[in-house]
């Protein structure tokens, strides 16, 4: 799951907690179950890369 967050487009620095944090609006039931790993994929998972669709064209 680790390497799935770090190239997700809702991670981002906080400086206030100066670490990186999930800023995606999910529900605390959703919460749970990535947080607990019982979810396969994170169901808000966006990708972050903005290259994708160009490297796709090559």
């Amino acid at each position: 799951m680790d390497t799935m967050c770090s190239t997700c487009a809702y991670l981002y620095y906080d400086e206030d907690y100066e670490e990186y944090v999930c800023d995606c609006q999910m529900d605390e039931d959703d919460f749970y179950r990535v947080t607990r790993g019982e979810s396969r994929s994170c169901p808000y998972y966006r990708n972050g890369d903005e290259y994708l669709v160009v490297r796709k064209q090559i």
